[in-house]
This record gives structure tokens, sequence and C-alpha cells, in this order.
């Protein structure tokens, strides 16, 4: 079956005696008890929940599927994999959410963090001394879109023992699918591409080792962390348009690399999808796309700010994935909670740009960024805008 087409071909509402062509909305908490009965409390489980979490189990190709509130949530989980006194190693250039939790919630309970750049063949190899229990990596990165070859990196952590969880928001299965280059876990934002409206909170953990999905099970359980029933709804209605939506934000972002790429105000564009990205050739081993989140840099943040401020199209938001374009910050908005010192070290510019690709005409996306520079004025209002926007650590 094509990937296109598995996206809808399920059922959807599994022993529904009505057939139902559309999965039903099971909105409540509790269920009468009897014998037979599959469900009793929707914190345990929930028959909305289930279809959601079976269809991603299908197309990410993995044997169990779980959904949680929010992405958080779900990295949250993984990490429990991790007791105290283990490690857990992770690609140095990571969400600022992921970063957070790893710096100021893992080390408090006793569990080591280390950082490596995974994209560094180099590094990669000598990443395994010692061995960590967890390996946790984007590729590609948000939001430098550092490409990690998967199917080395699974190789070295099952010869050392170690599990590799592979948060793959920036993707989606729809492009790529880390189970089939030997991942043990796939964690997903379902806010993001998955969900595709921005209208729902979510995470997903899928796969397929089975003492990994029983602890993942439990835990989900056990701390009352599991997608509500109106939430899982919304996110199986939006998962089904994700090829049609997810093809067309893809074709758009790609025009849109290449404007950025020959403009002179743009310094620098990030976009796997480019003939000159140092980790294309990895990536195009192991996805099938480069997805349609953009980063660029202007050289200066006063620039980048009013370029930002100046767009009408371009919504200024958190996040990635919707229907709708919109353009961020990160320094000052998505990874605002990693320390300035940390954003130093790791050579994350100020000036960075995020755009996140959505629908519209490519034409009136790429008119409205050349609007964009060409309302560029003086540095001093873009400063004193800085300050305002950089007020917000938005944890998103």
């Amino acid at each position: 079956m094509k990937r296109e087409t598995e996206w809808t071909q399920y059922e959807p509402a599994p022993g529904d005696a009505h057939a139902p062509s559309a999965t039903p909305l099971y909105q409540t908490a509790t269920f009468r008890i009897d014998d037979g009965r599959e469900y009793d409390y929707t914190r345990s489980g929930n028959p909305t929940r289930r279809v959601v979490e079976d269809q991603l189990a299908r197309i990410e190709g993995g044997s169990s599927a779980f959904a949680f509130s929010s992405g958080m949530a779900a990295i949250t989980a993984a990490c429990a994999l991790v007791s105290a006194g283990e490690e857990i190693l992770a690609c140095v250039d990571l969400y600022g959410g992921t970063y957070r939790l790893l710096s100021q919630v893992a080390t408090r309970q006793a569990v080591r963090v280390r950082y490596v750049d995974t994209s560094d063949p180099a590094a990669l190899a000598h990443a395994f001394n010692p061995a960590p229990k967890l390996v946790l990596v984007e590729t590609p990165s948000n939001p430098f879109q550092n490409v990690t070859d998967l199917f080395r990196l699974c190789d070295l952590a099952q010869a050392a023992g170690s599990l590799v969880a592979v948060d793959n928001s920036l993707m989606s299965p729809y492009l790529q699918r880390p189970l089939s280059c030997g991942a043990d876990l796939v964690i997903h934002s379902a806010t993001k591409f998955l969900n595709g409206h921005s209208d729902v909170t979510a995470g997903v953990i899928v796969t397929n080792d089975r003492d990994v999905a029983e602890h993942i099970g439990f835990y989900q359980n056990a701390t009352g962390t599991a997608l509500a029933p109106f939430e899982a709804w919304l996110l199986a209605r939006g998962m089904k348009t994700l090829p049609l939506r997810l093809d067309k934000q893809q074709t758009n972002a790609g025009l849109l690399a290449r404007y950025l790429r020959s403009h002179p105000l743009v310094e620098r564009v990030h976009y796997v999808g480019l003939p000159e990205h140092p980790g294309r050739e990895v990536h195009e081993r192991q996805a099938r796309g480069a997805g349609a989140v953009i980063a660029f840099e202007t050289g200066a943040l006063a620039r980048s700010l009013e370029i930002v401020q100046s767009l009408q199209l371009f919504g200024i938001t958190v996040s990635f994935g919707g229907v709708r374009s919109t353009a961020s910050l990160p320094a000052r908005m998505s990874h605002a909670s990693i320390p300035d010192e940390v954003r130093t070290d790791r050579h994350f510019p100020d000036d960075l740009v995020r755009l996140s690709v959505g629908i519209e005409h490519v034409d009136d996306l790429r008119d409205d960024l050349g609007r964009a520079f060409d309302a560029l004025g003086d540095s001093t209002r873009g400063l004193t805008t800085a300050r305002a926007v950089g007020s917000h650590d938005v944890p998103n």
C-alpha cells in the first residue's frame, strides 16, 4: 500500500455495531463494567485514543503506539526508561524544551546527561564509551537541520546495548520512519505536522520493542498523561490529510529556501533540501523529503526582528507544522530556555529566523518575504522590539 493511501485506509471504529465511516468521539471518563468489556476508565484506555494509537503504529511501522497530552509528556515518558545513575546521550542541537527537561528535571533525578554532535561521524564513533542507557536525537534537528546517520547510530547503539529514541516531529512518518533504520522508539510532537491545524496539543511514542512498550504503557497510565478523547478525535481527523498538506508545504518550502539563499540580505539558509547541505546525502538515504521548516540568518538581530515583524502572511508564533505559515526567532522563543552561555558555546545565533511553511500559494509567501526585506528600517527600532520579544520564554 502506498504511503498516501494508508493514512485513510483503516478501521475507524473497531467493534462498533453501527459501523461509522469516521471515528466517533467517546467523550466519557468511565465505562460500564461488564464481563468481556475492554475499557473501564479513560485514563487507562479509550476507544477514540486507541484508534489513533493503532493508526500511528501502522504508519510508523511499529507494533505499539501511545498518545500523550503533549510532545514533552512523550519525551518525559521516554526519558523515564533511564534510572538513577544511568545516562542519556543527547544530540547537541535539541529543541529548547527538551534541553530544559534534561538539564533541570532528569539531572535532579540522578540521571546523567551527555551531549554529542551526532551529525559528526567522528564524534558519533566515540560516543558510546561509556555506553548510555538511552540515545535521544533529532534528525534533521530543530532548528539547524543537522543530520544524524540513523543506520550508523543504531548499529553503534545496538552493539553497546543502548536504546535509540528519535524525535521525528520535523519529518513525520510520511517522510521518515526511524524504526526502519533500527531505532527503538520514535517520538512526535503531534501538535505539529501530524495534526497540522494548530488546534491540538499532543505527543506520541511508537515502538517495536515489547519491553519498551510495557514500560511506556505502564508509565502513561500511572502518571495520567494520556491524550484526552476530544484531542485524540481531532488528531485522528487531522492525520488523514497529512500527505496532502505536507506535499504542498514541502514544495513551497523548497522554492522559498532557494529564494532566501539568493537574497542579498540573507547570510545563510538551513534547509536539508538544498543541494549544498552537508547532510543531504545521508538524509536522502533515510528519508524521502526535506520537510517544510526553514531557518535562515541575516547577520543582525535587529534586521531579523524587523523582517519577522513586517511579515503579514507568516504569523509570529511558536511551534511549526500547521497549514498556516509562521515565523519565529528561536533564540527568543522556542529555544529561550537554553541558557545564553550554552547557546553561545553551541554557536546559536540570535538572528536566526525559523519559518514553518504552510499551504498558501508560494508566490504570495515569496512576495510577503520580499516586502519584509524591502521594509527594513534602522536597527534602533529593531533592538527596541528585541527586548519585547525576548521577554517571553515560550515553552514550545
